[in-house]
């Protein structure tokens, strides 16, 4: 079932905020150019010939690609603690916010303006009865949408949709969950922090923020 819309403002006033590489978006790494060339030439758009309709097609190919090519940790029971988006890539294997680090990579390598969105979930087994969920958001027809290339499962059906939300989870404020309305260029500093300092096994994300500041 398709979510509400939910309108999402830019943290940072920087346009170039939401184009450019950085530590963990490096969309500039060899293997990420390579595969947006393959996923552009799907399209038979030229790199610098590129219009919204071949911007929407190539955002569609690179969220699905990252929803389904790429493992989600919890759903394989691997923790790769991988969060840049080259390792993600690398590895196959990812947490929602490395997958979503990827997706905005690989939009970012082709002139897309993208970022990062968050929701608080409830979820009875984290150690105060909430996670962090990340997912991504583009500019895309004169406005963010937000995108979750999450990884589908039974109970989970997130799809590549601009205009009506659909995400992996619908937040419930009468259980405590928030919708952030927001779009980061970069992860928080306490989210990065905590990102950089898991490493591999089911232990990694133990100590990651479940809420916003």
């Amino acid at each position: 079932m398709a979510a509400k819309y939910l309108f999402v403002t830019p943290t940072s006033e920087r346009v170039e905020d939401y184009y450019d590489a950085d530590e963990v978006i490096d969309f500039e790494h060899p293997a990420i150019e390579a595969l947006a060339d393959r996923l552009q030439r799907r399209f038979g758009d030229s790199h610098d010939q590129y219009d919204e309709v071949g911007d929407i097609g190539f955002a569609q190919a690179a969220f699905t690609f990252v929803r389904d090519g790429i493992a989600h940790s919890a759903d394989v029971d691997d923790y790769s603690a991988a969060y840049r988006a080259s390792d993600v890539l690398r590895l196959r294997n990812a947490i929602c916010f490395g997958k979503a680090h990827l997706l905005t990579a690989l939009l970012r390598a082709r002139d897309i303006a993208t970022g990062l969105c968050y929701q608080r979930i409830a979820d009875a087994g984290s150690r105060d009865g909430f996670v962090l969920h990340g997912l991504g958001a583009t500019r895309l027809s004169g406005r963010w949408s937000r995108l979750d290339p999450r990884g589908n499962k039974p109970g989970v059906d997130a799809q590549f949709e601009l205009y009506d939300e659909r995400l992996a989870w619908t937040v419930d404020p009468a259980q405590g969950e928030i919708d952030y309305p927001y779009v980061h260029p970069s992860p928080p500093p306490g989210l990065l922090a905590a990102l950089r300092a898991a490493r591999p096994g089911p232990d990694a994300y133990a100590h990651l923020p479940t809420g916003l500041a």
